[in-house]
């Protein structure tokens, strides 16, 4: 057994291959279908009808009728969609993780790595933490062997198997910002007991007292440029070269994180959320994390526990499928090093600073509606989800006197190779609801019904996105289609309107599990919301975050209209119940 304390070959998407996709390719997964272009554009212009005003709705009309009229640019670009679709594994996907994960420059603490805090474990010293590490590390062996072996149950969704893409033999733990390569497979291809890895943590704890460690994982949470340069920089040495190595190859990461300040309980849940997402700063637990990391579990010594992830190369599905796994289930160590020259050492202090610059300027609000679940839209045939989302619409007209682009996210995993596509949750029948629900003009009869069509309607379009008929991959599609083959990009996508329709305001994601676990993560936009939400039979856990150097967003006052809506969409249903 050999433990190596870090001086990170397969790469973190071959890592969440082998840990969380089965090895199989069913051959009765379908492709994903390239949507009718003519079906496209009118269900983006239905789209736009809630946000924009009527001349430059028309204004935009005439453009798309333009795009998709016979023989003209939409055409062609069509033409070429459904070429790639018989020849690619995925037509869009491919795309889609090198325009929104790849491309995309901004740090991965925050803006793109989601986080799931779940509830505080029964222990507040070291001991406790070490004891359920020890837990996990055995739990996340024997769900990959169930990987491994066939036994793991395939996922379904629409009564079709979901698409899932030299295995790795170690983990790395880090504690006080050092980093451990940790073997936890035998010699002879068994993995290590519970009882091992206990003791292989301990000996991790008795050599990491030291506290004046450069925190060299800060410099992952650097904007993907300047990250990239240090990068270069950090593996021109060979002892960092090795140890970097070693973090990106293995199955997963752990973060042993001290103990933070007390707070009241009522606060817990967004501080602990706060921990798992991003640290906490620089002062705090921030440089243990390595945030191009697949997979990380965090254990706090105070009974903090969660996960992040990144997700260019994760899903939220199969991620919620191992943390059940995990809570049902529930040779000498050696360093890892680094050479820190003044340089790296420059690049870090840089990357400190701006962590916490960002992590200051996140506001996060989590909270657990506890007046009802997911059974009370059903017992009047609502859908739970679509209900959510319609208390959404409302919650962010009440406070903000206006609806805006928001999307929800549709699995497409029943189709090969499949990742996501958007719903546009603000609706016609959304926009007239919430203008109608504080009217006290209206009748309550009416209310009823408009809150039942705008539940209908955004349960019509996840219907449409799940059967690979969304409009937003197809849209990017085309754009990156004509960009590929040299093009001019079509003025459809240079529109104000399109700029308008994708300045997503209000993210959204609901991520069920059987556990009382909230998912986490920063808006799209700075002006913008991220509400994600986990529904239980009665209750629900959300998340909110908002950026705090946008005065028009707050995230607890979002939160606090999402609770008293949500009451009042009770109220509005009660009788009928």
């Amino acid at each position: 057994m050999i433990l190596k304390k870090i001086p990170s070959a397969k790469s973190s998407a071959r890592l969440f291959q082998v840990l969380l996709g089965q090895a199989v390719r069913f051959s009765s997964v379908p492709p994903q279908p390239v949507p009718p272009l003519a079906q496209t554009l009118q269900r983006y212009l239905q789209a736009l009808e809630p946000l924009l005003p009527a001349d430059e709705l028309e204004h935009t009309r005439q453009k798309v009728l333009k795009f998709g009229s016979k023989g003209g640019l939409g055409e062609q670009l069509q033409r070429n969609l459904e070429k790639r679709a018989k020849h690619s594994h995925n037509w869009i996907s491919d795309w889609w993780v090198q325009w929104a994960y790849l491309d995309n420059r901004q740090p991965l603490a925050v803006h793109s790595n989601p986080s799931i805090a779940l509830p505080k474990l029964d222990f507040s010293d070291w001991r406790g933490q070490l004891v359920f590490a020890s837990k996990l590390i055995a739990g996340v062996l024997d769900f990959k062997a169930k990987i491994d072996s066939g036994r793991l149950p395939v996922e379904y969704q629409r009564g079709q198997p979901l698409s899932t893409p030299a295995a790795p033999t170690h983990i790395t733990v880090v504690r006080n910002y050092q980093f451990f390569q940790l073997d936890v497979y035998n010699s002879d291809g068994t993995p290590l007991t519970q009882s091992q890895i206990h003791a292989q943590l301990c000996r991790i704890r008795s050599q990491s007292w030291k506290t004046d460690k450069e925190p060299v994982g800060i410099l992952t949470s650097e904007h993907r440029n300047t990250w990239g340069q240090a990068y270069h920089r950090l593996l021109r040495d060979k002892i960092n070269k090795e140890s970097v190595r070693v973090i990106e190859r293995g199955i997963f990461t752990l973060c042993l994180d001290s103990p933070v300040m007390r707070i009241s309980d009522e606060k817990y849940s967004s501080r602990m959320a706060a921990q798992i997402l991003h640290g906490g700063g620089t002062y705090s637990n921030s440089g243990n994390r390595w945030f191009d990391k697949t997979l990380q579990f965090v254990v706090g010594e105070d009974g903090s526990f969660g996960l992040l992830y990144e997700q260019a190369v994760a899903e939220a599905p199969p991620i919620a499928t191992l943390l059940d796994h995990l809570l049902e289930y529930c040779t000498k160590p050696e360093m890892l090093y680094f050479y820190i020259d003044h340089e790296i050492k420059r690049d870090i202090e840089h990357a400190k600073q701006n962590l916490d610059i960002l992590i200051n300027d996140l506001d996060i609000s989590c909270f657990t509606f506890r007046q009802f679940g997911k059974e009370f839209p059903k017992q009047v045939n609502l859908s739970p989800h679509s209900f959510i989302q319609v208390a959404l619409q409302l919650a962010y007209y009440r406070v903000h006197k206006e609806v805006c682009a928001s999307c929800d996210t549709a699995s497409l995993r029943v189709f090969r190779g499949g990742r996501t596509d958007y719903i546009r949750s603000p609706t016609n029948q959304a926009l007239q609801f919430v203008l109608a629900f504080d009217d006290p003009s209206v009748t309550r009869e009416v209310k009823l019904d408009l809150l039942k069509q705008a539940v209908e309607a955004h349960s019509t379009l996840t219907e449409q996105a799940l059967e690979g008929h969304g409009i937003d991959r197809h849209l990017l599609g085309m754009k990156l289609q004509a960009i590929e083959k040299g093009l001019s990009v079509p003025r459809l996508f240079m529109d104000t309107a399109y700029g308008l329709a994708t300045h997503w305001k209000l993210r959204t994601g609901q991520v069920p599990a059987n556990t009382d676990s909230v998912m986490c993560f920063g808006p799209l936009v700075p002006d913008g919301y991220a509400v994600c939400y986990n529904p239980q039979s009665d209750h629900v856990h959300f998340s909110v975050t908002a950026f705090n150097c946008c005065e028009e967003t707050n995230a607890e006052t979002l939160a606090q209209t999402v609770e008293s809506s949500l009451c009042h969409l009770q109220e509005l249903l009660q009788p009928a119940v």
